[in-house]
């Protein structure tokens, strides 16, 4: 299936906001329900595109939930994913059978976790943590006392709750209020009302002027006085450079060596990702993860496609296309403080001109939308390779983010 169709992704959040896994499932396609051959299907590429044989999984301590029948929990498949941090999300309906019971049992003995669908709260008043480590819940602004009763039951067990659909921030406030631990969905898109402070810090705003620098080719020693007025930026270059990730083959700790052997590309890159990171209020996890993934994934899809130099403005375009929200600016003004190429801009404003149509394709993998096969098929690109470049920009991600 992963042929045909598109993998859609959802983030689950702790109630501070904090990714702690992913929701992967095929996207819906009217007329056609997915089966337990798609579901197996979905197993085994994601375990061909995450689990590496050198570094193993890829997404570092991120849980992966997946959809699951009683005809897949035995599949081959299953046993490439690290059992710790796999969850399979099972329907309550499916536990009537004591086959389905005894391969859910023995799944858990393996490691794997089991998260059930359709538990109400009668039925979250029982142990269910005999047989599941998550339990979806609905919360509902109605009759919150007996909800708040059961969830401290509940919270006395290892059952962790997951709150589907948290459809407000209001909701969600009131579900983190009431113990639940984690929630599924799409809420980090819409603003938030107060949540960000606006304007920038002094610390973005050095990032922004260096930003300006390295794009007019200023001299090395130019750039460095401006970062040394920021410690703090001194030393998360100097962590980054000497990361695993970037390779650098010795210890470097001289500023100026650091501009040098990253690059002007490479340095713009960085800055673009740190000015993002800067905000020290009204700051969110979710928001600034998916800003990641979404410009490394506008990238990839374009590389094919376009010279190098214009794939590195497709993941400054991607990343910026949050920018707003993580600044808690309106988009015209973040781009009135740096001066972008047109073809960014345009992409920005309209998702028109060279760029857009790529940022456009890798918002809509963020949606359960019909348009991605149509963006797709515009830009020629297949569904397995929009695949494979979603879960690689996922987990190039978790090596910038953690």
């Amino acid at each position: 299936m992963h042929q045909t169709n598109f993998i859609v992704r959802e983030p689950l959040l702790d109630p501070k906001q904090r990714v702690i896994g992913y929701e992967l499932c095929w996207q819906q396609q009217s007329g056609r329900e997915v089966g337990a051959d798609d579901l197996e299907s979905l197993v085994g590429f994601v375990a061909e595109q995450l689990v590496d044989e050198e570094n193993g999984w890829l997404l570092r301590d991120k849980l992966l939930f997946l959809d699951a029948v009683p005809a897949m929990l035995s599949t081959d498949a299953l046993h490439a994913l690290p059992p710790e941090r796999t969850v399979l999300s099972l329907s309550v309906r499916d536990l009537a059978n004591v086959d389905t019971r005894a391969a859910v049992q023995a799944l858990r003995a393996g490691g794997v976790g089991i998260s059930l669908r359709g538990a109400n709260l009668d039925l979250l008043g029982r142990n269910l943590s005999i047989i599941a480590s998550y339990a979806e819940v609905r919360f509902s602004g109605a009759d919150v006392a007996t909800q708040a009763r059961t969830y401290a039951t509940v919270k006395q067990s290892t059952l962790r709750m997951v709150g589907r659909p948290v459809a407000t921030w209001a909701d969600f406030d009131a579900c983190a209020a009431l113990g639940l631990d984690a929630f599924v969905g799409k809420l980090h898109l819409t603003p938030r009302e107060g949540g960000n402070v606006k304007g920038m810090n002094p610390a973005q705003a050095i990032i922004l002027q260096l930003m300006q620098m390295v794009q007019n080719n200023e001299d090395v020693p130019k750039i460095e006085a401006v970062l040394k007025r920021d410690p703090a930026l001194i030393y998360k270059l100097l962590r980054f450079i000497n990361s695993a990730g970037f390779g650098a083959g010795r210890q470097v700790e001289s500023l100026r060596q650091a501009i040098a052997m990253l690059g002007y590309a490479p340095l713009y890159r960085w800055l673009v990702l740190l000015l993002a990171t800067a905000s020290s209020s009204g700051y969110s996890p979710v928001l600034m993860e998916t800003a990641v993934v979404r410009a490394r994934l506008c990238e990839l899809l374009g590389q094919r496609f376009l010279p190098r130099a214009e794939s590195e403005y497709l993941f400054v375009a991607g990343m910026f296309s949050l920018l707003d929200r993580l600044l808690g600016l309106p988009m015209k003004e973040v781009l009135d403080t740096i001066q972008l190429p047109d073809e960014v801009v345009r992409a920005l404003l309209t998702r028109g001109g060279v760029y857009g149509p790529y940022l456009a394709l890798a918002e809509a993998c963020e949606l359960n939308s019909n348009l991605v096969a149509s963006m797709a098929a515009s830009l020629e690109i297949s569904p397995l390779d929009v695949n494979k470049a979603h879960l690689s920009a996922l987990a190039w991600a978790q090596s910038v983010t953690t």
